[in-house]
């Protein structure tokens, strides 16, 4: 029995989509931008902080890092909500992708660090340089440009993995796609219309951020300039 493909559905349901699609990039950005910071802060912690401050640290990875993100999500929206605590939907799911995605982003970013020759932190030192200059002018610029390739695929995960976020009622990508389906009963079409769109919003988000490592890290310009 033959499949008759039929995508008439799109003229009348592409606002759906299009909202969506603007919605998925809006939580990706914000999580984008927080979960960097926050990582940052982790990675440092971890490296750095009091012997207290890793064991709490190094708990809380462990824990964001073994348990799904949608059960994180779930916590958030339905578990507070039972002890009367109100988070809204949208506010629920960046806060479950920002935690996280700053567990991974920590690990990444503590990898960095600790790949920085101790030689350059010593000589530093020696200049009279305090320790947050030689973590701020040297250790964090170049871990972070030796660990951008690995931030940019987790950010991309993190960009796909919204779609989990449909499950708490945020109206983004693929909950417009469970909406149209269950109006239309076109599953098969709509979900490739959506995998399009996923595969279009990961080219986007990969190229700007190639963008802006371009941009901000000068030793790349430089080698790109040589070859």
């Amino acid at each position: 029995m033959g499949y008759e493909f039929d995508f008439s559905f799109l003229s009348s349901y592409w606002p759906e989509l299009v909202h969506g699609a603007l919605l998925t990039l809006r939580m990706s950005i914000s999580t984008i931008v927080l979960g960097f910071f926050v990582g940052i802060m982790i990675a440092v912690s971890r490296v750095y902080g009091t012997p207290l401050l890793k064991f709490i640290v190094g708990f809380y990875i462990d824990v964001i890092r073994n348990t799904p993100l949608v059960i994180q999500a779930f916590w958030l929206f339905f578990g507070l909500a039972s002890l009367q605590i109100r988070v809204p939907a949208l506010t629920a799911a960046i806060i479950a992708l920002v935690i996280n995605v700053s567990a991974y982003t920590s690990e990444i970013i503590r990898a960095g660090i600790e790949s920085i020759p101790k030689g350059q932190v010593e000589a530093a030192s020696c200049l009279g340089m305090s320790r947050w200059k030689v973590l701020r002018l040297i250790i964090l610029p170049q871990a972070i440009e030796r660990m951008y390739p690995a931030l940019i695929s987790q950010f991309v995960l993190m960009m796909l993995a919204t779609s989990i976020m449909s499950q708490i009622s945020v109206e983004e990508l693929t909950a417009a796609g469970y909406g149209i389906q269950s109006t239309t009963f076109r599953g098969f079409e709509i979900y490739i219309v959506i995998a399009v769109i996923y595969l279009v919003m990961s080219w986007l988000l990969r190229t700007c951020m190639e963008g802006i490592a371009n941009m901000s890290f000068t030793r790349r310009r430089k080698l790109k300039t040589t070859l």
